[in-house]
């Protein structure tokens, strides 16, 4: 969901599951028993100090997930673990636990409803809250979209016309001109500037669109 949302790399936000890629569309029950098998993703993928890792275990006690959570902590990277009962035994190379109060499952023997989508609720929030600090939101804009279908096209019109306060037909003419960048098209209308003169506004300030807004006795 992230690159397409927000214009971030696929490898930056990694999802890695017990089993590979089929296991999301067969599952590999077993592949999760293998905590070398959790290890060494975390080898492939070269994890290392600037990475956080975040283990999704319902029950907190799913081998694969500890046995990834592990090695991603001797790499140095940060490790938060999701499970419903938190294990205090795992505070030796887990540092954060983040353990939503499903209470029981409708139907015994199961983690894959309440459990399931409690934790797909706790991932959106870090990865908005992440995006929302790396400065790929402006107000509530998605200022990074990446314009790739009709819908998204006219989304991005839409917020531009919002941001910069002008009309759709303005919206989308800045739009075009700078190449479907909406950053980049907002800065041009805003600060009544060339396509360069917004690239390079932008660029000064490590693309923030809140600071190449300012005016210059602000900056």
């Amino acid at each position: 969901e992230c690159p397409p949302t927000f214009g971030v790399s696929p490898t930056m936000v990694v999802g890695i599951i017990a089993g590979g890629d089929g296991a999301l569309r067969r599952s590999v029950e077993a592949a999760e028993d293998s905590p070398e098998d959790g290890a060494q993703a975390m080898r492939d993928h070269a994890v290392a100090a600037n990475d956080v890792v975040i283990g999704i275990a319902a029950s907190g006690r799913t081998p694969y997930a500890l046995g990834a959570l592990r090695e991603a902590h001797a790499s140095g990277a940060g490790t938060v673990l999701s499970c419903t009962p938190p294990d205090e035994s795992l505070r030796e190379y887990v540092q954060t636990f983040i353990t939503p109060l499903t209470g029981p499952e409708i139907i015994v023997g199961s983690t894959r409803m309440k459990a399931g989508t409690a934790t797909k609720l706790i991932l959106n929030q870090i990865t908005t809250a992440a995006m929302i600090r790396l400065g790929k939101v402006y107000d509530n804009w998605m200022i990074d979209v990446q314009v790739t279908n009709a819908k998204l096209l006219e989304r991005a019109r839409r917020m531009v016309a919002e941001i910069a306060d002008v009309d759709t037909d303005t919206a989308a003419s800045a739009l075009s001109a700078a190449g479907n960048d909406l950053r980049v098209a907002v800065v041009m209308l805003r600060r009544k500037v060339s396509f360069n003169e917004a690239k390079a506004l932008l660029d000064a300030h490590d693309g923030s669109l809140r600071l190449a807004l300012q005016t210059s006795d602000e900056t």
